[in-house]
């Protein structure tokens, strides 16, 4: 689209997603084996030929910004181009960090000028989902409205999760409610087009806006973020269109969605697919020989590239980039999100010395559990599913929602029990 131009949030301390956002921000998590969350939004974009792409940081941006550096590259003979917006300090816009995605978006205006457009996607980088931004920019353009939002159907119970909206007949936002309790409820249903009953419609954290709209709406210093503030101030003064979204999206910011959401991927027919001939995510290739798997048990798992994988049973599982599983290791409904690189000399070195090898040891029996990257787990460790346990934090470890993770690079000894 040569009038538009799309801004993904990079998204802040992700303390929801903690210990997985202790070194990296929440779009620079892997999902799926071989993605990064950034990968989804990213490539929503591309398909609908957004080409010229913002993509917004702030904390722990330094792995995000590597993977988007050396992921997309446009040729020389086209306009498109991916740009890294960080938290700066000037002299107009303060010192203080982005204080919400409005903010964020507003403090960023003046890089977004340089460039010519009429329009403006903006979208969360840590969401899963494959959706036609095309369509929602038809549906914009053709009701001429100031803002579209992206908008999807929830029962009552999950509506305190998100922002509720309101519609009339022709689909614009009458009434907005950033999570209301079950008190608020009444008379926040919409009744769609097909359904026999009305429902709650919860915002996605997608928009669009025309240029205008989105200047005058951040004119405001005190208005910070999009669904708190700046909605439901359009609202009563300007045209905020719905674009209804029934496909699979998931708001993977917290472990329990994100841990949940990796499993559903393993199924034979995933509610979101990455197998999509058409519409593909994109994602950067590393130089890696295909996974090597012998005298193994693999059942309802996603087994990325270069990977080792030796007598070991697997149900229910992701194994991520140069894993390594070692012989009569048992995992089953856990993440293993791999490693940065292989073993090097030092390493075995160190190992001699008593320190466990990358990736899973010998007899390591692993159950509902996040393994990050760079990890190592001794042989005959047992981590056992912390399901009803209460969080915690330990020296090697910590239990979130019922899963234990094991955070980035740590050491887990030996017969340690878990």
């Amino acid at each position: 689209m040569d009038n538009a131009i799309a801004v993904v949030l990079g998204g802040g301390r992700g303390t929801r997603l903690f210990p997985l956002t202790k070194y990296r921000s929440k779009p620079a998590v892997p999902i799926g084996a071989s993605y990064r969350l950034v990968d989804v939004a990213v490539s929503n974009c591309v398909h609908a030929n957004l080409r010229r792409i913002f993509v917004v940081t702030q904390y722990q941006s330094e792995s995000l910004n590597r993977h988007v550096a050396n992921t997309y590259k446009f040729d020389d003979f086209s306009s498109g181009f991916i740009a890294i917006l960080a938290a700066e300090q000037t002299d107009e816009g303060g010192s203080d960090w982005f204080r919400g995605t409005a903010d964020a978006v507003r403090k960023c205006l003046k890089h977004l000028r340089r460039e010519s457009w009429d329009y403006v996607a903006i979208v969360s980088g840590d969401q899963l989902y494959r959706m036609s931004l095309s369509q929602m920019f038809r549906v914009h353009t053709e009701t001429k409205a100031d803002v579209t939002v992206a908008t999807k159907p929830v029962s009552a119970e999950q509506t305190s999760g998100f922002g509720i909206m309101k519609i009339d007949p022709v689909g614009r936002i009458t009434h907005f409610d950033e999570k209301p309790p079950a008190s608020r409820l009444s008379g926040l249903e919409s009744q769609l087009p097909g359904r026999d009953s009305p429902t709650y419609l919860a915002s996605m954290g997608i928009y669009i806006f025309s240029r205008g709209a989105l200047e005058r709406a951040l004119a405001s210093e005190q208005d910070i973020d999009f669904g708190k503030q700046v909605l439901p101030a359009l609202i009563p003064q300007g045209k905020v269109q719905s674009y209804l979204y029934n496909g699979y999206w998931e708001d993977v910011g917290t472990i329990r969605s994100f841990y949940e959401a990796n499993l559903e991927l393993t199924k034979p027919k995933p509610q979101f697919d990455f197998y999509h001939s058409r519409c593909p995510i994109y994602t950067q290739r590393p130089f890696l020989a295909p996974s090597k798997i012998r005298s193994c048990f693999i059942d309802q798992a996603l087994v990325a590239d270069g990977c080792s994988l030796v007598d070991a049973r697997i149900e229910r599982a992701v194994i991520g980039l140069r894993a390594n599983i070692g012989a009569g290791a048992r995992i089953r409904n856990s993440l293993v999100l791999g490693s940065d690189d292989y073993e090097t000399s030092s390493d075995e070195e160190s190992r001699r010395a008593g320190r466990p090898a990358l990736g899973i040891g010998e007899g390591a029996v692993i159950e509902g559990a996040i393994i990050d990257k760079n990890a190592r787990i001794g042989a005959g460790v047992r981590i056992s599913s912390a399901e009803g346990q209460p969080d915690r934090d330990a020296e090697h470890y910590f239990v979130r929602d019922g899963i234990v993770i094991v955070p980035k690079g740590a050491v887990i000894p030996d017969g340690t029990q878990i």
